[in-house]
């Protein structure tokens, strides 16, 4: 089964993308094909400085080797090295109308906030959608939040197959009602636009001191404290199989438990568990050379996939003479 999923170079990785998505992905690679791209075409609406999208974009490719996408199991390559997309972007932009953009979630939240929005956020939908059905996905992983981009594509495939003939997959979503919310320091999810991040790949100092920011309650040490309100809590036991969580549940229920010595053992496990990512990830650092021929190879492997669906594509639509 093809699975394709896409990473927005919007900043660092923090502890919400890897137990939300990352961990799945390296599921997904495990035992289907993969089809991961970083998504640097879709960043352009909301980052405007040249240096950033690049440094963004190869982060994010550093990241992702770094904790186990592995290009030899799956097709991994940056957005833009594989112009082909945008070809079919246009042609898809014949088969949804501006009325049905207009009703996209993300261009009217931005509208709402009285945010003027630029083509590119009203077409977003339809180059995500040609992200999908270029390379005949099966299966596509999306949040609640991100439901209705997959419709737009699904509606999109469906409309071209009975006009023009068939030449598109219809993707299936694969949403994951049981994924958790991960917490930031504040208590609202984490998330990069509320600064609020912890984020695996910064020093030890500065990880600390995202840790130690956590917000607790007014309990005293002397007082047994509530695990099922606490952030400290929610975030820990992301760490813990369930014999452990219901340890940790009980340290928190019996007085005499101190909050910033828990902070110091959850930065211990941060440590810990991204230690050998952490590793990797300087490694990968020093060798930009292997880095571009695997971004290299991606891209080879991505446009080989794509060319049979542009090619029907081409011939339904009679480009081809």
């Amino acid at each position: 089964m093809r699975i394709l999923t896409g990473l927005q170079p919007s900043g660092k990785l923090h502890l919400g993308n890897y137990f939300s998505a990352i961990k799945k992905m390296l599921e997904y690679q495990a035992n289907n094909e993969l089809f991961l791209f970083v998504a640097n075409l879709h960043s352009l609406t909301t980052i405007k400085d040249p240096n950033l999208q690049r440094s963004n974009t190869y982060d994010a490719v550093l990241d992702l080797l770094a904790l186990g996408i592995d290009p030899n199991r799956s097709v991994f390559w940056v957005q833009s090295e594989v112009p082909e997309v945008t070809e079919v972007t246009w042609y898809l932009s014949m088969v949804i109308t501006t009325s049905q953009l207009s009703l996209a979630h993300s261009f009217k939240d931005k509208t709402a906030k009285g945010f003027t929005p630029s083509a590119g956020l009203y077409n977003y939908p339809i180059l995500m959608a040609a992200d999908i059905l270029s390379f005949q996905s099966d299966k596509v992983p999306v949040g609640k939040d991100q439901k209705q981009h997959l419709e737009f594509a699904r509606d999109m495939a469906i409309r071209f197959n009975t006009e023009f003939g068939e030449v598109f997959k219809i993707p299936e979503p694969d949403i994951d009602e049981n994924t958790a919310i991960i917490p930031g320091v504040d208590g609202a999810k984490m998330s990069k636009s509320y600064g609020n991040t912890i984020n695996f790949f910064d020093s030890e100092k500065e990880l600390k001191k995202s840790i130690m920011s956590i917000v607790s309650d007014s309990a005293g040490v002397d007082e047994a404290k509530d695990p099922d309100t606490s952030v400290i809590y929610s975030i820990y036991s992301l760490f813990l199989d369930k014999t452990q969580q219901e340890e940790l549940k009980e340290r928190f229920r019996t007085p005499g438990l101190r909050y910033g010595d828990v902070k110091k053992e959850l930065l211990d496990k941060v440590l810990e568990h991204f230690s050998t990512f952490r590793t990797k990830r300087e490694e990968l650092a020093s060798k930009p050379d292997l880095v571009h021929e695997v971004l290299e190879s991606g891209k080879t492997k991505a446009k080989a996939a794509i060319a049979p669906t542009l090619e029907k594509l081409r011939s339904k639509l009679g480009l081809i003479l």
